[in-house]
């Protein structure tokens, strides 16, 4: 039978579940706070609850909205909100990089939600008892983009809020959209995947009234809204399957068999980063013979182009519907 409990520690109990019912981006009044507590166990009274808050307010600096009954409780905008040292050293360290990583595909909601938790992330890295090794690992891991880097372009104010709470909650969404000619559109789309290529964010969505799938560059949305109204989520899209199909390489619908020859020495990352599951590959003379199973995209023509007189030999033979890759590559000396 465990211990009760001391009428301190009570307290103590009280205040911290207090502290976490209040949110950083709206007031919550000290009727909401109670029916928390309450669903929570505590039988305190709204009297009881006014007197804690009233000294969480003097110790904690929360903002208080007095313009009318009951009251409103919010952190103000910069504080630190409720750091308990609940996070070990190599917990800080994945949510800070999973913050640098997961920030733009995130729903704009889970990011202010988890800012405390971040903070305290970053909190706990800077204490001085957390050892050298883990504060000094984000700075001896870096991504590095295999292709000319670009600068993130710029988002209109209030879209990519607008667009990951619509994603989020299965809203349509309005927007206005200039396309890559510079002609201005408004419609309303239902949001399906937010995804993000290199430095920039796609959103694939259906057009209100049509069943098949659009992708649009969100820096060409200039201004976006949720309509409130929910749709079906369409049970035949499946955005793995989307991205496999070479929608983001911008596919021209077919698999195709590609064959060519690379140098040894410029092509020896094909070897280990194979381009299908099926590739295959013969070294003779310091030359790779290389041919595997893709899908044809301009992404693929591209890449191809970028090797220049690097690549001879190159071969492209379209392959029947059903014959995609299903074998390991192989890799074998001629």
């Amino acid at each position: 039978m465990a211990a009760p409990r001391s009428p301190a520690l009570e307290t103590a109990l009280v205040l911290i579940d207090i502290l976490r019912c209040i949110p950083r981006q709206r007031f919550i009044t000290s009727s909401q706070i109670l029916e928390h507590l309450h669903a929570r166990g505590y039988t305190l009274s709204l009297r009881s609850l006014q007197r804690h808050l009233d000294v969480l307010v003097h110790h904690f600096g929360l903002d208080c909205d007095t313009r009318g009954k009951p009251y409103g409780y919010r952190w103000p905008a910069q504080a630190q909100g409720l750091m308990l040292p609940l996070l070990t050293p190599s917990e800080a360290l994945l949510l800070q990089l999973a913050r640098s990583e997961l920030a733009h595909i995130l729903p704009a909601r889970a990011l202010k939600t988890l800012a405390p938790l971040f903070a305290s992330a970053r909190f706990e890295l800077a204490r001085q008892r957390t050892p050298q090794c883990e504060q000094r690992w984000l700075h001896k891991v870096r991504r590095i983009p295999d292709n000319q880097p670009l600068l993130p372009p710029r988002l209109s104010p209030g879209v990519f809020e607008a667009v990951s709470e619509a994603l989020y909650l299965e809203h349509k969404l309005f927007i206005c959209y200039r396309n890559a000619r510079g002609k201005l559109q408004r419609a309303v789309i239902c949001p399906l995947a937010l995804v993000q290529q290199g430095v920039r964010l796609y959103l694939v969505c259906r057009f209100d009234g049509y069943d098949n799938e659009r992708i649009l560059a969100l820096p060409r949305i200039i201004e976006a809204r949720s309509t409130g109204e929910g749709f079906a989520w369409p049970k035949d899209f499946d955005l793995a399957r989307y991205d496999a199909e070479g929608h983001f390489g911008i596919s021209r619908g077919r698999w195709i068999k590609l064959e060519f020859e690379i140098d040894a020495a410029a092509g020896r990352h094909l070897v280990e980063s194979p381009l299908s599951a099926d590739q295959r590959v013969v070294e003779r003379d310091g030359v790779l013979a290389i041919s595997a199973t893709v899908r044809e995209t301009e992404l693929l023509h591209r890449w191809l182009r970028g090797w220049g007189e690097k690549i001879a030999a190159l071969r492209i033979e379209e392959v029947a519907v059903g014959h995609e890759p299903t074998q390991g590559g192989q890799h074998r000396n001629g």
